[in-house]
């Protein structure tokens, strides 16, 4: 069942978005036809998967959300991102579609606070169609879709660069030279990528 086409990239959603209606689900799974989604979504409710469930009022639709079984998927989604990571730094072709929360699992799987005795940060990430917000909290990183109230600071590019610099792959001088734009303390940076040395 989960080797099926779009089957992990549906349940990635789920992950992201926990409870996501259908619409929401085909916003973040661009080129994939609506029957088809139908069908993958029944069978997924039918291996014990997904399950749907009714909005509470006053929202009159169906919610689709992993249930336990499918929530033992996010090891093996991780371990993709993992596989797949160096190809994140790849210029993208004129053609690709990306949308932002793309990254929220990959920042949640890689990033951590490496100092979490000091005073909680915010970093604004900008690419793709909408903000993501990446947070401290009690030595926690949190990652969620939306702009930062007063972010501490905002990097701002092409998605192969923002990933690259944040995973630490790229370091800030060359993110800069492919276009990056960094509004704040770059500092901030190097206490959330990943193996990151101690801050000073």
């Amino acid at each position: 069942m989960v080797g099926d086409r779009w089957t992990l990239l549906i349940v990635r959603e789920l992950l992201i978005g926990g409870a996501c209606r259908y619409t929401d689900l085909q916003q973040g799974l661009p080129g994939i036809a609506t029957n088809l989604l139908a069908d993958r979504l029944r069978q997924l409710e039918e291996q014990g998967i997904v399950a749907r469930e009714a909005a509470p009022p006053p929202v009159a639709t169906t919610l689709f959300r992993l249930t336990p079984r499918g929530e033992e998927l996010r090891p093996v989604l991780r371990a993709l991102g993992q596989w797949g990571a160096p190809l994140l730094l790849e210029e993208l072709p004129d053609d690709a579609v990306f949308r932002s929360h793309w990254l929220l699992l990959p920042l949640q799987f890689h990033l951590a606070d490496h100092a979490p005795e000091r005073p909680p940060v915010t970093v604004e990430v900008r690419t793709g169609e909408e903000p993501l917000t990446i947070e401290t909290v009690d030595g926690d990183v949190r990652i969620r879709t939306g702009a930062a109230a007063a972010p501490d600071v905002t990097i701002s590019g092409e998605p192969p660069v923002v990933a690259g610099l944040l995973f630490g792959k790229l370091d800030l001088d060359t993110a800069i030279d492919r276009g990056i734009t960094v509004d704040g303390d770059p500092a901030i940076l190097l206490r959330l990528q990943p193996n990151a040395a101690p801050v000073p």
